[in-house]
């Protein structure tokens, strides 16, 4: 047997390469003798003892009286939702009135010009009535503003507004002169020379029509505004199945099942009743944890990295249901119609051993009992009572917003101890809506030119006392006030500041500050305390448009409520001096 050789200095060696049959390795690798690695795979237990223990560990051994559900049989009673027609439920929330302008021009000239175009369309349609065209314009024109009037101010103070009215005055009709006129009991030819009786009845008829149009183009309420001034938020009802449901606190946009309550009463209706066989199918949900051993989870969802708080009784009832028994849980299809509010009312439930359980809804019990519990449950607006009834509002899918025509911040000025009203946005007379600041300077500039202040005395002095400083007229400030009869709760009233001009209390521009100042007499303004946090609140009014569950067009004017960018400063002071004089340089 030859002997191995013996290499003294091996790193000497491998340096010199002085034996080709000795080198280096930079990595190891394993030799296989099989292609089948179908056992390797398998995470083989060598100790069937272990996992013995392991499944009693996990109470795989404990049995359940207890089977999967194979079917569930089901009866749900849906009675009609009313209150809403077949318009959007935003739309019957939010709709008010469309003149809600203030002055001489109730409603705006975009929509005058609107409807009187409308009108001689409908004169051009009948060949014999085409003759009164000329008349109609005669007698329901739009007259030129004039510049030396102060009621026509607010037309003559912003070129864009001049402009427009200049070239349409004389040319074009007054539409809604005409649609006031038919409303408040008139006839359609009353004023009209040269109107026979055939003629007569045909422009009643399209009278009639020309109503109709406007009606339905602006989705307007019937019976008293949902909008809740001295809350800033909407307040409207529905009924269903003999049951009255208000929402209290809406401020405005989607409505769903949540912004509801019970609060009475009110004339039963018949449901309609459906039952269905349907079969059960687990909750599926992201991060569930896998029923079987040896499965490989996504790691999308880690619920090992939640952390509650001992007093987060939300997100410790969450875990529990989603590591412990998200596998008890089953989904059953339900089919219901919408605009209804649905109640179930029996539930039975077939297992794979053939036993039929009635099911009884989970919120039954007392008031006090600390196993029960609800979800989806309409509250009651007074009492702790819960309603386990469903309610499927009409809701819409999406609603197109048209610019703001107002645009109110509140906002909490603590250095002066004032709340103020920032009209940020101000329409027009033409429809539009246009920066409150610019507007409000313009109409200053207009009536300075109409009543030009004297000239200013020589100074006396070097300096000058004033009383108060000049706060810009489209902020407007309310004041808080004791609540009558109570010496601790506090509300905000409306107040005016002086005009700078004649000295007269100015007055909102904005028909959402402006409440109570249009009825006779006019009424003080209060908003509650609490609803200018420090963060302030805003108000937008503006047009919205969507469709309804029958496919119709819904457009109507309604406001929103959003939350405020905090508190701000007028810089409003009082007993101060100014200069008069430069000073020496």
């Amino acid at each position: 047997m030859t002997e191995p050789v013996r290499i003294a200095d091996l790193p000497a060696a491998l340096a010199a390469r002085t034996f080709p049959t000795v080198t280096r390795w930079n990595r190891l690798e394993g030799r296989p003798r099989s292609t089948d690695f179908d056992r390797a795979l398998r995470a083989e237990i060598r100790d069937p003892l272990w996992m013995l223990t392991r499944q009693w560990q996990l109470g795989e051994f404990r049995g359940e009286d207890a089977g999967s559900p194979v079917t569930a049989t089901y009866s749900v009673a849906a009675a009609p939702l009313s209150g809403t027609a077949d318009r959007p439920i935003e739309a019957a929330a939010e709709r008010r009135q469309v003149p809600f302008a203030f002055g001489a021009d109730p409603l705006s000239y975009d929509l005058r010009l609107a409807i009187g175009r409308r009108w001689l369309k409908l004169l051009d349609a009948a060949p014999p009535l085409r003759r009164f065209r000329q008349d109609y314009v005669d007698h329901y024109p739009i007259a030129a503003p004039d510049p030396a009037a102060d009621a026509d101010t607010a037309r003559v103070a912003h070129p864009e507004v001049w402009a427009q009215l200049q070239a349409v005055a004389g040319r074009r009709m007054d539409g809604y002169a005409l649609y006031r006129h038919i409303v408040d009991g008139g006839h359609a030819y009353d004023g009209i020379a040269n109107v026979n009786g055939p003629f007569r009845g045909q422009l009643d008829t399209l009278g009639g029509r020309l109503v109709a149009w406007f009606t339905g183009l602006i989705d307007q309420p019937t019976g008293a505004p949902t909008w809740d001034p001295r809350r800033l938020e909407h307040r409207f009802s529905v009924t269903a199945g003999g049951t009255t449901l208000t929402a209290p606190e809406h401020p405005g946009g989607t409505v769903d099942w949540h912004s509801f309550s019970v609060t009475g009463t009110a004339a039963p209706t018949a449901p309609t009743v459906l039952n269905r066989t349907v079969f059960p199918a687990p909750v599926r949900f992201s991060g569930m944890p896998l029923p079987r051993w040896w499965a490989v989870e996504d790691g999308r969802t880690n619920f090992a990295a939640v952390q509650p708080d001992s007093t987060d009784v939300t997100r410790l009832v969450f875990l529990e249901f989603a590591l412990v028994f998200s596998n008890d849980w089953y989904l059953l299809p339900c089919d219901l119609p919408a605009v209804a509010l649905a109640e179930v009312q029996g539930l039975a439930v077939t297992d794979v051993f053939g036993e039929r359980r009635w099911i009884t809804a989970a919120g039954t019990g007392e008031q006090q009992g600390w196993q029960r519990w609800a979800m989806y449950a309409l509250g009651a607006e007074t009492t702790d009572t819960l309603d386990r009834r469903l309610l499927l509002p009409a809701t819409a899918p999406q609603i197109a917003t048209g610019p703001a025509l107002e645009d109110v911040s509140l906002i909490r000025d603590e250095n002066a101890n004032l709340v103020w009203g920032i009209e940020r946005t101000i329409r027009l007379a033409t429809g539009e809506g246009r920066r409150g600041s610019e507007v409000v300077t313009e109409t200053l500039a207009q009536q300075n030119r109409l009543h030009p202040p004297p000239p200013p005395d020589a100074p006396h002095a070097p300096i000058a006392y004033e009383a108060m400083n000049t706060i810009p007229e489209h902020w407007i400030p309310f004041l808080p006030v004791h609540v009558p009869g109570d010496t601790r709760s506090v509300q905000l009233q409306r107040a005016a500041l002086p005009s700078s001009v004649d000295g007269r209390p100015i007055r909102p521009h904005t028909a959402l500050l402006r409440e109570g100042l249009d009825t006779a007499p006019a009424r003080p303004y209060f908003i509650n305390e609490e609803e200018v946090p420090a963060t302030g609140t805003v108000l937008s009014l503006a047009f919205r448009r969507t469709r309804g569950p029958d496919g119709r067009v819904s457009v109507w004017l309604g406001a929103r409520r959003g939350t405020g960018r905090g508190e701000g400063s007028s810089g409003l002071a009082f007993d101060i001096t100014v200069p008069t004089a430069p000073a020496d340089r």
